[in-house]
């Protein structure tokens, strides 16, 4: 089963570039399930069809489906809301207040994941396409499970028999609530089912991330820092898509100094995602809505490709640990051997090699380390950072 994820800062049409992908994918044969994961869906206005919590046929070959993340929630966030609420509500809280206070960010995106779990564990398609939430912040929070699976593994047992052994004793005592054993179990299974989501999408040989986005400069960094934390976490990226390019009408009159803004941001993202394949969608003069359109977009996007191939294999940066320093490794396919110049600042990186640049967002882990050394060897560039002032 292939797995394609569609993300990028609200607005930038990353649900017509998903709608558009799950339309070529069926018409080609493969069983698509086009599913949103935003709570503000708009899936079913991109299709032109009635599109609801429940998966729908929408065309041959083709499924959809908007997830109600308020239900997923509640399946599996419920029991340990309840608590949070009860536990908030002792503290004096107002019941409005706590309520909301229960709802962990980035919790309603994880629940309507869950529901991509079940889809892969069906077996029923060929390639499943999710138009995610609008954020990067998603991806991060499925990191939850490396460290919670410690806890789970070594203190969660020590846990769930004291409060078994203490609880008649001690909650009679205070004036919070004890977590119950029902409490400690919706735990652990809420761990194992984030735990099976991240299985599924760091599975780099099923599942990529299209990252959408438009040419404009604040879309641009947005989506290098999403890019830089998917890397970071074991998630593969293997297409950039640029949306709404001006057409070359577009340069004399009222929008030639957008088109030539354009042009300048399209460098800039080359600069920032090479070596990943770069395709880009017009700015066309009707929305892009209804299957016919879709297929449109979908001919601008792929051509004649298969829109469900992997464009891109590996991971062009890494970042590992090595005592007290940190590594950063870049692919330059387009560097040889030459001067290296590198500037930090503001939690960016910009390295430059002759006639050619690359800037990276750094991850919070680098962006307080100082940059000490960078060497290039077959196309690899290793950068190593330190404490500032350290030796």
């Amino acid at each position: 089963m292939r797995v394609i994820l569609f993300t990028g800062k609200g607005g930038v049409g990353k649900t017509t570039a998903a709608a558009a992908t799950a339309v070529r994918a069926a018409e080609g044969g493969h069983r698509t399930l086009v599913m949103s994961t935003d709570a503000a869906h708009s899936l079913g206005d991109a299709l032109e069809k009635d599109v609801g919590c429940q998966v729908v046929r929408v065309g041959s070959r083709l499924w959809a489906q908007e997830v109600d993340s308020l239900y997923q929630l509640e399946k599996y966030w419920g029991t340990l809301k309840r608590y949070m609420v009860t536990l908030l509500h002792s503290r004096g809280l107002e019941d409005v207040v706590a309520d909301e206070l229960a709802n962990l960010p980035g919790m309603e995106e994880i629940a309507s994941l869950m529901e991509l779990r079940a889809h892969v564990e069906s077996n029923r398609y060929d390639v499943i396409v999710i138009d995610c939430a609008p954020t990067g912040e998603t991806m991060q929070l499925l990191s939850f499970p490396d460290m919670a699976r410690w806890w789970l593994n070594k203190i969660f047992p020590i846990q769930r028999q004291v409060a078994r052994i203490v609880r008649p004793v001690v909650q009679p005592l205070v004036d919070i609530p004890l977590p119950t054993d029902e409490v400690f179990v919706a735990a652990r299974d809420l761990i194992l089912d984030v735990e099976g989501i991240k299985e599924i999408l760091s599975d780099t040989a099923r599942t990529t991330i299209r990252l959408v986005l438009n040419p404009e400069k604040m879309v641009i960094k947005e989506a290098q820092r999403a890019f830089t934390y998917f890397n970071l976490f074991g998630y593969a990226t293997d297409l950039i898509v640029v949306n709404r390019v001006l057409p070359a009408a577009a340069q004399a009159g009222y929008f030639a100094g957008w088109k030539a803004a354009q042009a300048q941001y399209l460098k800039m993202v080359e600069e920032a995602f090479s070596p990943l394949p770069i395709r880009t969608i017009p700015f066309y003069e009707r929305e892009a809505i209804g299957l016919d359109m879709l297929a449109r977009v979908a001919t601008d996007l792929y051509g004649t490709e298969d829109p469900v191939r992997h464009f891109y294999t590996g991971s062009p940066q890494k970042i590992e640990k090595s005592k007290d320093e940190y590594v950063l490794t870049l692919y330059l396919p387009f560097a040889s051997k030459g001067d290296v110049d590198i500037l930090q600042g503001n939690g960016d990186l910009t390295v430059r090699i002759g006639p050619y640049k690359r800037n990276v967002v750094l991850p919070r882990t680098l962006a307080g380390l100082e940059a000490r050394g960078a060497k290039l060897r077959d196309h690899v560039l290793t950068v190593t950072f330190g404490r500032r002032g350290g030796r």
